[in-house]
């Protein structure tokens, strides 16, 4: 028997063999073609007509460059850290302005990490927050408006911090997801399930629904003990909340995306089977894009630095690969809570910039970011798909001590 399998095998070898060393076609032609030639293709052209929108990054609706500008209109105490904002949500426009909500925090210390922590010493940099809100008419220079979400009391969810929020519009009325944590983020796994506010105007005023809108996943389930980054759009007549959770930790987190499905705002939620739905990714941002969704999949895992495409929303494909994507992104998306089925795409958007003002006074600061991610745009200096970057950007990539030591033995080993 085994005698008859390896026959078999070595003969499929030998034919496959003869046949490519026969096999000729004229060569591949010189104009790229916009549509996939009827020819037998190596793997890696084959993927450029089959994972992407276009062959060339520069005709691909979903491939851009991110240009970046300081916004005005938030005091930073001269950045000791003891003031943050992040996590912005997406941007909307309501009332003849823009408006979005994040991250705040406002301490009388910078972060001191989870075992210096106390009820006003904050472990993390999103520790002891609140969230609260701007306005814009230009979507550059901001006024804050004030806090939108305060801590509630002890033990209701968020007592210890409210962050990372995001705006749902829905039936007229405005619905804030956030995180709701319960202890000192550090502690143990970031313990911090979906909670929700609603109210009849983007200013408020809110009212908490002061329960579990999306729980932690059961015991060894990969969202156990995370759900971060609640983020909800509408498609096909549902709620599709995306989410971020940290897993594994072995020795380092991974992070991947889930999806949970409502027809209320508040719940029940149900989600996915399929979940994980994105395998990479930290700070969830997703939006409609022609008839299904488009995902910025920035950092962490095998696919970061993607943009992410799945007609069902659900199964996921990278549909472009970028650089210096926005950390955070928040886009503005007119389309999000519409129930489109011709997304038309993203053109700009707030963001974060994490770990500022150095050692001990860490803080994150809010920033706009503009791309062309539209079916409605086409920026050729967004599609340009070879940026070259100042000399500095690479040198402050520099190798640690450890690099350096490590190296220099590697040398005098060389020598002796």
């Amino acid at each position: 028997m085994k005698r008859t399998a390896l026959i078999l095998i070595l003969g499929s070898v030998l034919t496959t063999f003869n046949v490519n060393s026969t096999f000729s076609q004229d060569g591949f032609p010189y104009i790229l073609p916009k549509d996939k030639p009827d020819r037998e293709m190596s793997a890696a052209v084959e993927r450029i007509y089959t994972n992407y929108a276009a062959p060339k990054p520069e005709n691909n609706e979903v491939f851009s460059q991110f240009k970046y500008t300081e916004v005005k209109g938030f005091d930073y105490n001269n950045a000791d850290g003891t003031i943050t904002r992040r996590d912005p949500s997406k941007v909307i426009f309501a009332n003849g302005k823009y408006y979005v909500w994040y991250t705040h925090r406002e301490t009388s210390t910078p972060p001191q990490g989870a075992q210096k922590s106390s009820d006003v010493i904050p472990s993390s940099d999103w520790d002891l927050a609140e969230i609260w809100y701007a306005s814009s008419t230009d979507g550059f220079t901001w006024k804050e408006e004030g806090v939108a979400i305060k801590r509630p009391e002890k033990p209701l969810v968020g007592w210890r911090s409210v962050t990372t929020p995001d705006i749902l519009v829905w039936e007229g009325k405005y619905y804030l997801y956030y995180q709701g944590f319960m202890e000192a983020s550090g502690k143990r796994g970031d313990d911090c399930p979906v909670a929700v506010s609603y109210a009849d105007s983007p200013d408020g005023p809110w009212t908490p629904y002061h329960k579990i809108v999306v729980p932690n996943g059961a015991e060894n389930e990969w969202d156990h003990f995370s759900i971060h980054d609640p983020y909800p759009l509408v498609h096909n007549g549902k709620i599709y909340l995306y989410y971020k959770s940290d897993f594994d930790k072995n020795p380092n987190w991974v992070r991947m995306q889930g999806l949970a499905t409502a027809d209320n705002p508040l719940g029940p939620f149900t989600k996915h089977p399929l979940n994980p739905v994105i395998s990479s990714g930290h700070e969830t941002s997703l939006f409609p894009f022609k008839e299904g969704i488009a995902a910025l999949v920035y950092k962490d895992g095998n696919e970061h630095n993607t943009v992410q495409y799945a007609e069902d929303g659900v199964n996921f494909n990278i549909a472009a690969i970028t650089e210096l994507m926005p950390y955070a992104a928040a886009p503005y998306i007119p389309d999000a809570f519409t129930d489109t089925k011709d997304g038309r795409g993203i053109t700009w958007g707030l963001a974060h910039f994490i770990n500022q003002g150095g050692r001990g006074k860490t803080h994150s600061v809010l920033v706009r970011f503009d791309c062309d991610l539209s079916q409605d745009l086409h920026d050729e200096e967004m599609k340009e798909h070879r940026v070259n970057h100042k000399p500095d950007v690479f040198y402050r990539q520099s190798l640690s001590k450890k690099q350096l030591d490590r190296v220099k033995k590697e040398n005098a080993k060389l020598r002796n």
